[in-house]
């Protein structure tokens, strides 16, 4: 229960960072002011939905409305407020009160969900959540109340709508005159604010005049963590941090930077492994009521997935000892403790970790001595979806470009010195011999993965798939030239056989890596050509293109998959940063310098093209009237899931310039 009249706005508070967007049916709204950062979803069309996320121990509440007869569209009258508001215990609730419209002449609450924005994540995808946090509404004249303590009998969550046009008909609100419903919405958390950091604290003088990143950036960034995406994604993700603070970094305060690493470092595992999330707020609850039957709000930590483990060396080298400001603080850096652990014997731990699992494929050179996903999972690189690998179980990024990277990182830590303090006796000639076991692993490990399809074979597929996919063939046909089609596989599968899917993975390779002339050859033509011979099409670069795989494998990498052939927004920045990279090199001759060059003004254009959805997680396409179109992610019935339109990965734009000899660049060969 909650105090009646107890709302109070933030009028001490600084001023609020507002911001919306619209993408597809989503209208989102971006609020942040002292104790209250909030992200106000409505989602139109048939399926009606009211959503709000806290970053706030990643809470969220939430209302499912009874499908309608037509597509309805919600309207923001007013920007939301922030405001706080007392519980019936008298403790302090956080959160937004807005004014919206929709032109719905009936709306039925289905199901609202106040709880871990984990929980309304699994009630969207599968319509289940745990019983014990599900509460009935409760009518107050106009006005629908949703209210609960959290599990523990924490401070928990409110939502309140009360109708200000239309009236209230037993569990109905229906449309006034005007064919329009009004409500009043107040959405509320108890779950612990987060301290809020931006402007000069986040961003240097190097850092782009892109107020859409900023803004994102802004809204995901704490002096705790950084959040890796909103709304379905409001906490600590490992390998975001990681890819996030590597390509930002430029642009990044030192205290920003050091936010990321340290984070992560906070949450290794006793082994050294990088967590992948948190669960925290009322999903810890639940998590340890099914555990160990107490109802602990301590954080759980999720170790599932294997590449943050090998990105933690390099992204601490690039800040440690290549940037000159990290450089100038990594020993009082290293020095820091974190739970009673110094942040140096922390990355030690992690260093230990990637050096013992590197081994046996240093001894060995086989594939089933590469880093494979864990037993039981489907998934344990950023690839994530159940089909990402395409069954595959050896992923490439991994085992060509990490795991490689992270032994260069440990032999140059070790070089330096910075270590020093926190290794063991035991420790020196295992850190000694790190170059060399690199050097094993770049000698051996990219060749298992590569694919070369003959000429005409190669033809043949790509007339065909792009008549199941719908798009020209011709431009794609013009690309191919008359030697065999050849790329890295995505992964290999369990008996250590490529598997033929076309990927933007090479990205790591140019960002982390040193590759032969040959390579960079092959990742540029895969970059450049146009789909389905390669990634490029005028919505930006595929993530995947399954042309070369068979009818099975093309099914999972439909334009409706997460990691099917869709743009996720930080694989170009990845693999921009990466030939920007490589063209600093004084070693290439100047026919591979030709071909990385257009590779880049191609991958620029595409980037340029879908400025308006840089910011979100991923997006989806069509072809239509002769020409690639953006479809937001989401947006389809079909698709398997949304996009978070402020994704901490997608912010990176804000480090990375399009050269300007580059414009104009991108000609047919």
């Amino acid at each position: 229960m909650l105090c009646a009249g107890a709302a109070l706005a933030l009028s001490g508070a600084a001023p609020a960072e507002r911001y919306d967007l619209r993408e597809g049916l989503n209208l989102n709204s971006f609020v942040r002011s002292g104790p209250v950062a909030a992200h106000v979803v409505l989602r139109s069309g048939k399926q009606p939905r009211l959503l709000v996320a806290f970053p706030a121990g990643n809470s969220g509440v939430a209302v499912w409305f009874q499908p309608l007869p037509r597509d309805a569209t919600w309207r923001m009258v007013d920007p939301p407020q922030p405001v706080t508001q007392m519980d019936a215990k008298g403790r302090a609730l956080h959160g937004v009160r807005f004014n919206v419209v929709i032109d719905a002449p009936t709306l039925v609450a289905r199901q609202a969900v106040l709880s871990s924005i984990r929980v309304i994540r699994d009630y969207q995808a599968l319509e289940t959540a745990p019983a014990e946090v599900l509460t009935e509404p409760r009518r107050d004249g106009a006005t629908l109340r949703w209210a609960r303590d959290r599990l523990d009998g924490a401070p928990g969550y409110a939502l309140a709508m009360a109708v200000q046009q239309g009236q209230m008909t037993g569990g109905a609100i229906m449309a006034g005159q005007s064919g329009t419903i009004r409500l009043v919405v107040t959405a509320l958390t108890g779950e612990t604010p987060l301290t809020p950091r931006g402007g000069g604290a986040l961003l240097n003088d190097r850092a782009r005049a892109d107020d859409g990143a900023r803004r994102a950036l802004t809204f995901l960034s704490y002096a705790e963590k950084f959040l890796a995406g909103s709304w379905r994604f409001d906490t600590y993700f490992g390998r975001d941090t990681l890819m996030s603070v590597r390509l930002l970094m430029p642009a990044l305060q030192p205290e920003a930077v050091e936010t990321g690493l340290s984070s992560v470092l906070a949450r290794l595992s006793p082994a050294g492994e990088v967590a992948h999330e948190e669960d925290i707020g009322e999903y810890a609850v639940l998590d340890h009521r099914k555990a160990d039957g107490t109802s602990s709000d301590a954080p759980v930590y999720n170790y599932n997935m294997v590449d943050g483990d090998y990105m933690l060396a390099p992204v601490a080298r690039a800040w440690l000892l290549d940037d000159p400001r990290g450089r100038a603080r990594a020993a009082a850096f290293l020095a820091r403790r974190v739970g009673g652990e110094t942040l140096g014997a922390r990355l030690v731990r992690n260093l230990r970790f990637v050096l013992a699992q590197a081994a046996p494929f240093a001894r060995d050179p086989l594939p089933a001595r590469l880093i494979a996903l864990k037993p039981g999972m489907d998934a344990g690189e950023w690839r994530d979806s159940n089909d990402g690998l395409a069954g595959g179980r050896i992923p490439y990024d991994v085992n060509a470009v990490l795991v490689p990277a992270a032994l260069d990182a440990a032999a140059a830590l070790h070089a330096s010195g910075l270590l020093q303090p926190y290794l063991s006796a035991p420790d020196a000639p295992v850190f000694a011999g790190a170059r060399d076991v690199a050097e094993r692993w770049r000698a051996h490990a990219p060749h298992l993965f590569d694919v070369s399809i003959p000429v005409e074979q190669g033809r043949q597929a790509v007339r065909r798939y792009a008549e199941v996919v719908g798009v020209p063939a011709g431009p794609a046909m013009s690309a191919m030239g008359q030697g065999p089609v050849r790329f890295p596989a995505i992964a290999l599968d369990g008996a250590g056989r490529p598997i033929p899917v076309q990927h933007s993975d090479p990205g790591f390779a140019l960002l982390f890596g040193q590759p032969s002339t040959e390579s960079l050859g092959i990742m540029a033509a895969t970059f450049t050509a146009p789909f389905p011979a390669g990634l490029r099409t005028g919505a930006g670069m595929l993530v995947a293109n399954p042309a070369f795989a068979d009818a099975t494998i093309q099914r999972r990498f439909s334009p409706n998959a997460y990691h099917g052939t869709v743009v996720w927004s930080w694989q170009q920045a990845l693999v921009a940063a990466g030939l920007a990279r490589q063209l600093e090199r004084r070693d290439l001759p100047a026919g591979t310098r030709g071909m990385l060059s257009r590779a880049q003004a191609c991958l620029w254009d595409g980037i340029e093209a879908t400025r308006a959805v840089q910011s979100s997680e991923l997006w989806s396409w069509r072809f239509a009237d002769g020409r690639y179109q953006v479809v937001p992610f989401g947006a389809a019935g079909a698709d398997v899931d949304e996009s978070n339109a402020a994704q901490l990965w997608s912010t990176v734009y804000l480090a990375l310039r399009r050269p300007s000899g580059s414009i104009g660049a991108c000609r047919p060969r």
